[in-house]
């Protein structure tokens, strides 16, 4: 069974199509009209193997933040699509990722309730053109509308770009390792016998 989502939000704001399909090879198609946000969402893709296609186009003459939110929206709607009853998957996933000088956590939980933690702290505000105080607020928003619990800690810091770089890409990596089908589970992952 093929496990794919789409999304799309139109608003005088933002224009946002997404394409999701898990279990791929991490192909990834990506035009946010953010040169940054389009790397990091690439990575997500990447080592997440998520098959993604992406185009938004923004109000990027009044700043990034109405793009980047809605694509966190968009984001998160197409994966809950793909991830649908969420039966028989693994549900929760943590990894520590390394990149160079920085370490980074990223631990999930696909359990269906909204909830974002994080606490990196990029030693400069611009990295590219990219406003680096509006990560949280797109991880943020791809937590709520993907119904799923998130946690992103900063364990050693350093280059900026190192720093997100690593959060994206434990961010596909978790969100790869909590989708896996586990063939021993029936039905939902929770003792309660509901999500």
């Amino acid at each position: 069974m093929i496990r794919s989502g789409r999304y799309a939000r139109k608003t005088r704001e933002t224009d946002i199509r997404v394409s999701l399909r898990l279990d791929g090879r991490g192909k990834a198609d990506v035009s946010t009209g953010i040169p940054f946000v389009d790397h990091m969402i690439e990575l997500f893709a990447t080592h997440g193997l998520i098959d993604l296609a992406v185009r938004a186009k923004g109000d990027l003459e009044v700043d990034q933040h109405h793009t980047v939110e809605d694509l966190g929206l968009a984001l998160g709607s197409a994966l809950d699509g793909a991830l649908g009853a969420r039966r028989g998957i693994a549900r929760f996933a943590s990894l520590t990722v390394p990149m160079d000088e920085c370490l980074v956590a990223v631990a999930i939980d696909l359990g269906g309730r909204p909830f974002f933690g994080y606490d990196l702290a990029p030693t400069e505000r611009i990295v590219g053109s990219f406003d680096t105080t509006l990560m949280p607020h797109l991880l943020e928003s791809f937590a709520r509308t993907g119904r799923l619990g998130l946690h992103v800690l900063q364990l050693r810091s350093g280059n900026p770009h190192h720093l997100l770089e690593a959060a994206m890409k434990g961010l596909g990596r978790t969100v790869d390792a909590a989708a896996q089908r586990d063939p021993r589970r029936r039905g939902v992952p929770s003792s309660k016998g509901a999500l």
